[in-house]
């Protein structure tokens, strides 16, 4: 795993030399849990490197909920000519300052991250062998101060090495539980603030037979893909948690927690009054 290659010298090596000096800090501080706090502040740390991204994906969501009115008065006034609706559709999206390709930057960028944080803590939390773990991240630490020579992976009476299916204790058995709730909770407020896909009932009668079929094939994706990330996923990420390390389901829950508290904070946004004084009424058209 901690080969040198191109992927682990720009996304895992540096994640594992903060993460070791996080605790180290902690741990100078004497901090009961050092280890726990250090996977907490790293996970604070990627989520501020990330933020940018994940901002302009939420700003682009409430800004295309707000524009929905909007883009149904075109699909009214110009369901007769697609073409002549894609170009005002994209019109008003200029004057809103949208960019819909914008919304995937954030799932693109936090991709190796993700895969670079999994390998680092699956790397601290594995179960046995440990002295050997320990040569092995010695060896690409940027500087011989930051070496260690044990890590103690107790955090509030959770082993971090251990998974709730290892452990058998029922207080390990609520950390699923938690980790799906928050996952549900981030879905529930996710779809809250993206744009409905849902086609009112009168917009159906006004477009032709295939316009509807494709309203009503997207429509029924949306509503598939919605149900998955409301349900299937928190389970499925529930059941990873039963069966992982205790210590990626902390970091998980800690990004959830930020996920939501964003989701929130750009909810109650509302379209800025100068940009919406620029849209132009399609009705006025």
């Amino acid at each position: 795993m901690l080969n040198p290659n191109f992927f682990n010298t720009v996304f895992v090596f540096p994640i594992l030399n903060l993460l070791v000096t996080l605790y180290h800090v902690f741990r100078f501080l004497r901090i009961p849990g050092d280890f726990g706090f250090a996977i907490i502040g790293l996970t604070v740390f990627v989520r501020l490197i990330l933020h940018p991204f994940f901002k302009q994906q939420l700003e682009t969501s409430k800004k295309m909920q707000d524009l929905k009115p909007h883009l149904d008065n075109l699909s009214k006034k110009h369901k007769q000519d697609p073409k002549k609706l894609q170009q005002e559709q994209l019109k008003l999206y200029q004057q809103a300052g949208i960019n819909p390709a914008s919304g995937c930057l954030f799932m693109i960028v936090q991709i190796p991250v993700f895969i670079a944080l999994y390998n680092t803590l699956s790397l601290f939390l594995s179960n046995g062998k440990m002295d050997k773990v320990l040569v092995s991240i010695n060896n690409v630490l940027y500087s011989p101060l930051l070496k260690i020579s044990s890590i103690n992976p107790w955090f509030f009476g959770f082993n971090l090495a251990l998974s709730p299916a290892q452990a058998m204790k029922w207080h390990y058995y609520l950390i699923p539980v938690v980790t799906a709730a928050l996952q549900y909770m981030q879905a529930v407020v996710t779809t809250a603030v993206s744009p409905s896909s849902d086609v009112k009932k009168e917009d159906k009668e006004l477009k032709p037979a295939s316009a509807k079929d494709a309203a009503g094939q997207q429509g029924d994706f949306q509503k598939v893909f919605n149900t998955q990330m409301k349900y299937i996923f928190p389970l499925m990420i529930g059941w990873f948690s039963y069966n992982l390390p205790v210590g990626l389901a902390l970091y998980w829950n800690i990004f959830s927690i930020f996920s939501i508290i964003q989701y929130q904070g750009i909810s109650k946004k509302s379209l800025p009054s100068r940009q919406a004084g620029k849209l132009q009424n399609p009705k006025s058209k």
